[in-house]
């Protein structure tokens, strides 16, 4: 069902820098912008996006939205986790690490510099 997911952002700039660096440190590509100023990535078979908002409205980030990416082991995750930080993404909730809540999980989470929740997953 999954097609793609895209983010708000008050500063194009400011994001693509961030999630350049996000998908650089796994072995993806830097963001292409298209014609309408948006920024987007596709890696391992999805499609990442990052845009004003269309309504002209200030970018803000959903409460209680997650937004995972699927990674190959926890170091790729770790990578990741490091590449967000220098970036300018924020290190949130516990370090990195293995959650088992009934399934085993290597987790990353991050916060983009206009607050959108991210996480690097890795099914153990």
């Amino acid at each position: 069902m999954y097609s793609h997911m895209m983010v708000g952002s008050n500063d194009i700039d400011r994001s693509k820098a961030f999630y350049d660096a996000l998908f650089v440190s796994v072995g993806g590509k830097p963001g292409i912008v298209d014609p309408k100023g948006r920024i987007i990535y596709m890696h391992n078979g999805g499609m990442f996006l990052v845009t004003k908002p269309i309504d002209g409205e200030a970018a803000t980030p959903g409460n209680g939205m997650t937004i995972g990416f699927a990674m190959n082991s926890p170091e790729e995750c770790d990578t990741w986790h490091a590449a967000g930080v220098a970036a300018g993404g924020k290190a949130i909730e516990d370090p990195p690490g293995v959650r088992d809540g009934g399934m085993k999980l290597y987790l990353a989470y991050l916060r983009d510099p206009d607050g959108n929740k991210l996480c690097a997953l890795h099914r153990m």
